[in-house]
């Protein structure tokens, strides 16, 4: 309600602005187009009629008709202003004063013809007579000439006061709209400040996660701020709240299914060790056919790819025992690069690694942190056709609530996951290779689950795959 009273108060003061100043060029061009005009006008017949005054004496002196000559020529240059001003004449009084200087002046010329005459003819009394009789109709024609002026020029003088009794008029509105102006203004400042800024800065403060508060000159942006807090913070929340979800969900199937694989792997276990111990001692004792070492070679390969989904079940059932020591993860990175060398060249696989300083000492477990990264980098070979790419890229960030964390991401170029395979990849017994046990990727993600980081996955179809393993760095 205010700022709408203060809103009015602006545009009826533009208003009144803008009707003084016309009101003001309209009496300035009465002035200009009406007034000045007559009074130059009367004053040029003025002059015009005092040029007349002297020449018929001038003639008396010397006779010279060059004196009589000039004065017809004023005569005729009176009777032209004589005629200007007729024509702008426009009140009853005005054209009635014109008219008797029009009707004065001829009489005036006649008389003053007459004593020429009496001059040219040496009636000398006569001419004298008549002559101070027309000097009296002289004066009287510029006193109404004077006063026709005068009348203009105090015509001209009242616009200018006018005018000025406007402008003062003007002036003391606008003095007024101003003074109403900075007090309303100061009122919406207190209204804006008492019911909307301390308000919204209230807010603030309740909304700031940290509970500080900080001073800010601009309360919206503050607000803003800690707003977008609120929001990451939520965020964030719900992104731990999640990742927890899924590593009870995760560890609740492992609990279920190492005990599983344990019983199984045991009841498997004690007749495989009997089995291989048999065909040990046949190998040793037995003179085989050519045919007959094929078959035993694949028995025996077979019983090995047995005993190592065995070891596997074993592995997965017991919970890894981590042997910590406190040194760089660049170190087991180079580490794996180096085993690996030679199948990643029977690959054809190259391999880029972006470090730009080594990663920071925390406490791992460098063999079962080698064996996680072994592991990724030898899935991403056989996704990948020859020539292609890995790339293994170290960095260190901060992140909640683990705060400083060691990132290493393996790139590959490869076919890339489906969605319904990214889903269930680190679930157990989940593979997508005919050989495969689908333990291998579960194995790593409890071996770093148990390290206090985490192991995600991020790929698209046909695009490649990016595991991405996060380690705490601890203050030691």
């Amino acid at each position: 309600m205010v700022n709408a009273i203060l809103l009015c108060i602006t545009v009826i003061g533009a208003i009144l602005m803008v009707w003084y100043t016309y009101k003001t060029e309209k009496i300035f061009t009465d002035i200009i187009d009406k007034n000045i005009v007559i009074y130059q006008s009367a004053e040029a017949l003025g002059t015009s009629l005092v040029n007349q005054k002297g020449f018929v004496s001038y003639y008396l002196l010397d006779h010279d008709p060059a004196w009589i000559d000039e004065l017809n020529r004023y005569r005729i240059l009176f009777k032209e202003n004589l005629e200007t001003v007729k024509l702008l004449v426009e009140e009853p009084w005005e054209k009635n004063a014109v008219a008797q200087v029009e009707s004065k002046y001829k009489y005036y010329v006649t008389a003053r013809d007459k004593v020429i005459e009496l001059y040219k003819s040496s009636e000398y009394d006569k001419g004298s007579t008549l002559h101070k009789d027309v000097r009296q109709d002289f004066f009287k024609i510029l006193e109404i000439c004077e006063q026709f002026k005068l009348f203009h020029k105090n015509k001209i003088e009242d616009a200018i006061k006018t005018s000025h009794k406007e402008s003062n008029h003007l002036r003391y509105i606008a003095l007024l709209a101003i003074i109403a102006v900075i007090v309303l203004s100061l009122l919406i400042n207190y209204i804006f400040t008492r019911h909307i800024l301390e308000p919204i800065r209230q807010l603030a403060l309740e909304a700031d996660r940290l509970g500080i508060s900080k001073s800010s000159t601009n309360e919206v942006a503050a607000l803003k701020q800690s707003v977008h807090g609120l929001i990451e913070n939520a965020e964030q929340t719900h992104r731990e709240l999640k990742q927890s979800r899924e590593t009870l969900m995760q560890s609740e199937k492992m609990a279920l299914l190492g005990k599983l694989a344990a019983g199984t792997s045991h009841s498997i276990r004690n007749p495989l060790t009997s089995v291989k111990m048999r065909l040990f001692s046949l190998n040793r004792s037995c003179n085989f056919t050519k045919l007959q070492q094929e078959d035993f070679n694949v028995i025996s390969g077979e019983i090995k790819q047995i005993n190592k989904i065995v070891e596997n079940f074993l592995e997965f059932s017991r919970p890894p025992k981590l042997k910590m020591k406190k040194m760089s993860p660049s170190i087991v990175v180079d580490s794996a690069l180096h085993l690996l060398e030679q199948r990643l060249k029977s690959y054809h696989v190259t391999t880029r690694l972006i470090r730009h300083r080594s990663l920071s000492d925390t406490l791992i477990d460098p063999e079962q942190l080698k064996e996680v990264i072994v592991n990724i980098i030898v899935n991403a070979c056989e996704a990948m056709d020859k020539n292609g790419l890995i790339i293994i890229h170290e960095e260190e960030t901060h992140v909640e609530p683990l705060k400083k964390v060691a990132v290493i991401r393996i790139i590959d170029d490869g076919a890339g996951l489906p969605q319904k395979v990214k889903e269930q990849i680190f679930n157990p017994f989940f593979t997508t290779k005919e050989e495969g046990t689908g333990l291998g990727l579960s194995i790593a993600f409890n071996i770093i689950n148990e390290h206090g980081g985490w192991l995600d996955v991020s790929s698209e179809q046909d695009q490649g795959a990016s595991f991405v393993i996060t380690l705490p760095i601890k203050d030691l």
